[in-house]
């Protein structure tokens, strides 16, 4: 299919930070926040892809009132802690990346907080690939909302939006996108346009 521009999400279609994420909590609970809870790799896993809000009502609730600003202090210590450990990225990124910039523009749109995606790009090399980003952490907006954006920001006129889970795929229908559902990942999805079971095999959908 022809596309002139891929928004990719982050967590779990390009790499896994989830162990990082869980040790740098940890970190910051017990150090800041008398530990009250001691996330885990798994518990990481399952509040991938939402919004700061979601995450503070999913799993710190034991910090009452004060959820929301304890995980808001997590996610900012977080972002230090992933610019020197960083994530497992998955194998074929960066063929997958060198491949299509030629043809077309790469983009990311993810609901983490602001300085997550420039951890990313700084960690791994990959900023001379991505043109643009966004994050709710920055608008405000939705997944949906900040997916318009970018095509907006860049004149796409037939972008496509690679996720892993059922809220990126509803995000992408939102946002008028197709979606291409990265298996491989942290969730499932209901009715993509097409089904990759590595990074690579975008390839075989995607013109280049």
């Amino acid at each position: 299919m022809y596309a002139d521009g891929v928004i990719f999400d982050l967590d779990g279609t390009l790499w896994d930070s989830c162990r990082s994420v869980a040790e740098s909590w940890r970190l910051t609970l017990e150090e800041k926040h008398r530990g009250l809870i001691r996330p885990t790799e798994a518990d990481i896993r399952g509040i991938m892809g939402m919004t700061a809000r979601q995450i503070a009502h999913s799993l710190f609730s034991p910090y009452g009132q004060q959820a929301e600003a304890v995980c808001l202090d997590c996610l900012m210590e977080e972002c230090k802690y992933i610019a020197v450990h960083g994530g497992r990225l998955y194998p074929g990124i960066a063929g997958l990346f060198s491949t299509l910039k030629p043809s077309k523009g790469l983009y990311i749109a993810s609901n983490c907080q602001d300085g997550y995606i420039q951890c990313f790009l700084e960690y791994t090399g990959f900023g001379k690939y991505i043109s643009d980003y966004e994050c709710s952490g920055v608008t405000g907006l939705s997944k949906a909302e900040n997916i318009r954006l970018i095509s907006r920001r860049n004149a796409l006129s037939a972008p496509l939006y690679v996720g892993d889970t059922a809220m990126d795929e509803e995000s992408a229908a939102k946002a008028g996108v197709p979606f291409i559902h990265a298996a491989y990942g942290f969730g499932r999805a209901a009715a993509p346009l097409a089904v990759i079971h590595s990074p690579l095999e975008l390839l075989d959908i995607v013109e280049v």
